[in-house]
């Protein structure tokens, strides 16, 4: 991305039968860029981190519920939210009958891949008493990330011989910004009502994120399963405190995606299955990011050099006219050059450099191992050239089985291409 918004996805105007709810001129003129890490109702990252790493020492005794003085508090956390950065918060309640029985289909048709946690969390994930017992309501939030100044995404997705971050990735580990903001947050509240029992979560354990978001009004869950905002697109992080506050929830958004399925289009590896439904075992940001052993070779073409994560059915959203540029330094600013370096350069990245450069990244937990194959598949997928060739060869002996599978994949197919 230049300096600029991004032009691809913006290009165009939709007809108003195609696109339900078109902002007017005015709000249009307001907007302008592009991708999230909300997908599975819980995240990739770190699924069972909240539940024994962050705020420790706070828990539910019983079924506490504050519920007095509480009268103009749901305001004065939207409030506070805005002024802490946030681009939203609102409050749901706690019943998502409609959306376990989505998830538990979702389940059985195995669509979750590898992800067995997901099966192990139960009804936890959709029922958040269960998950912090005592829980009567959920503030949740959510945070811009794109980074306005990095390379246009299009350029680099077009380009075979650079690497394609997701760009919600090229900055500081998002779980640590938000997490922070969010208990800062608990903290105001309690500054201003006392104590009460709450607990912080960023894609950090069992939440239905998506599904929470929509039901406290802060976007739809589109047909690409992220959740979208009328004023701010889908790029952006959410975040969540469970809380025992007796708190009214807030009316849930309407769907506004119409009859457009430009990000069904898009999806490279044909993943969004149908409107509203993602099997992750066709996913890129699934297959760069979760899956363990190599990646099936029939999909291996498919992602092109998308090396962590995919932004594809974002970019292709018209309502991302309307996302907003991260306001946050930390995700604001690109960090190692990832959004525009080559493909060569990263796969020549030793362990130990892997883990000092991204150190304080999301991308670090994939390891360097998941790392390399991610990169000895993209260039695999690049124009044959000897500078790919030669990068490959360094890894062809790599002690890593899936490393070396993945190497003499691309050799074999950087060898016939150029043939």
């Amino acid at each position: 991305m230049p300096q600029g918004p991004q032009h691809a996805p913006h290009q165009g105007r939709l007809a108003r039968a195609e696109l339900s709810g078109e902002r007017d001129d005015d709000s249009r003129r307001k907007g302008g860029r592009e991708r999230g890490a909300q997908r599975f109702g819980g995240g990739f990252v770190g699924e069972e981190e909240g539940l024994h790493g962050s705020n420790e020492g706070i828990g539910y005794h019983s079924r506490m519920n504050a519920r007095t003085g509480n009268e103009g508090l749901a305001d004065r956390i939207r409030a506070w939210g805005r002024e802490l950065g946030f681009g939203a918060v609102g409050i749901a309640g706690i019943e998502l009958g409609e959306e376990e029985s989505r998830l538990l289909d979702w389940h059985a048709k195995g669509r979750h891949g590898g992800m067995d946690y997901m099966a192990r969390h139960g009804t936890r994930r959709s029922r958040p008493a269960e998950l912090v017992p005592g829980t009567a309501c959920v503030i949740t939030a959510r945070l811009d990330y794109w980074p306005e100044g990095a390379r246009d995404a299009q350029e680099v997705l077009g380009d075979p011989a650079s690497a394609y971050v997701s760009r919600y990735a090229t900055g500081r580990d998002y779980h640590k910004v938000m997490r922070a903001k969010l208990q800062r947050l608990a903290e105001r509240i309690e500054a201003d009502i006392g104590p009460f029992p709450h607990r912080v979560f960023t894609d950090s354990a069992p939440v239905m994120e998506v599904a929470l978001a929509a039901r406290a009004g802060l976007g739809w869950r589109g047909k690409h399963t992220l959740l979208i905002a009328r004023e701010a697109g889908s790029l952006f992080f959410l975040g969540e405190i469970y809380a025992g506050l007796d708190l009214a929830p807030d009316a849930p958004a309407k769907d506004h995606c119409g009859t457009c399925e430009r990000c069904l289009a898009a999806c490279p590896t044909g993943a969004i299955v149908a409107p509203y439904e993602l099997d992750a075992r066709r996913c890129i940001s699934y297959l760069t990011i979760e899956h363990e052993g190599p990646i099936p070779e029939d999909l291996r073409p498919l992602l092109g050099n998308r090396i962590y994560g995919c932004d594809d059915c974002q970019l292709a959203c018209p309502w991302n006219r309307f996302a907003r540029p991260a306001a946050e330094r930390d995700f604001a600013e690109v960090r190692n050059g990832l959004d525009s370096a080559s493909l060569a350069a990263l796969f020549a990245w030793t362990e130990s450099e892997f883990d000092a450069r991204l150190e304080g990244s999301a991308i670090r937990r994939i390891g360097h191992e998941r790392w390399l194959r991610n990169l000895a598949v993209a260039l695999g997928n690049a124009a044959p050239s000897p500078g790919a060739r030669a990068a490959l060869a360094t890894r062809a002996d790599h002690p890593d089985a899936t490393v070396r599978e993945a190497v003499a994949w691309a050799m074999a197919r950087q060898a016939r291409a150029g043939a």
